[in-house]
């Protein structure tokens, strides 16, 4: 029987590296035996933001391997390696959904990460492979940098009220702090509110050149 290869893709081996460890941590610490082979996929697949391991599973696509060249090149550059894996080959053989969604790929406009600016770059960094914020920046800049990927998860012409603001949040981040999310998406009027907090709207902001092209290299590497 053939084995599913299944990919697994993160924007910041570091913070990947610290979750993973802080997981094997609190199992020394409860008195566990070191994980099976299925309770370690999972814990990678936690690492990198996603549920478990068969979230990431149901969401690869059944693809053929790689040329030699093109694994090699993705090897010694890898913050182009998401632009290669985009378009594999074999997508011809692939059920309908799966061409479809690489033909989204294909429309879609490569972003040259070495184009963008020391601030947007540090700012990819800042999410999982699922688009979540996996912390809150120290630096004001890259900290307002990523506030504009929250503003795109709110719908326009809605109102929302503080719970549902909250959830949108929430999902969307990953350490638990969505009243000083919601508050900074409010200082930079990326969200409007009533004065007793009952209602809020997503602002009709049209971001700035370089916000754009820091969003669109964010989208391209959701998995």
């Amino acid at each position: 029987m053939t084995r599913t290869l299944v990919s697994l893709a993160t924007p910041d081996a570091s913070a990947f590296a610290k979750t993973l460890k802080t997981a094997l941590d609190a199992r020394h610490a409860a008195g566990k035996a070191p994980p099976s082979h299925l309770e370690l996929l999972n814990l990678l697949a936690r690492a990198a933001g996603l549920r478990n391991f068969a979230t990431l599973k149901a969401q690869t696509p059944p693809a053929a391997p790689q040329p030699v060249a093109t694994l090699a090149a993705a090897a010694l550059e890898p913050e182009t390696a998401f632009s290669a894996m985009a378009t594999p080959a074999g997508s011809a053989n692939r059920p309908l959904a799966s061409r479809r969604l690489v033909a989204r790929n294909e429309t879609r406009a490569p972003v040259e990460l070495a184009t963008l600016s020391p601030t947007a770059r540090k700012t990819l960094m800042q999410f999982d492979a699922a688009g979540r914020l996996v912390r809150l920046p120290n630096k004001l800049s890259v900290q307002q940098l990523a506030m504009w990927t929250l503003w795109t998860r709110f719908a326009v012409r809605r109102k929302y009220s503080e719970r549902e603001v909250n959830a949108v949040i929430s999902a969307h981040h990953t350490f638990g702090d969505h009243a000083t999310l919601r508050r900074e998406l409010v200082n930079m009027k990326l969200l409007g509110r009533q004065s007793d907090c009952s209602e809020y709207w997503k602002e009709p902001q049209r971001p700035a050149p370089d916000v754009q092209q820091f969003l669109q290299a964010w989208r391209a590497r959701l998995h």
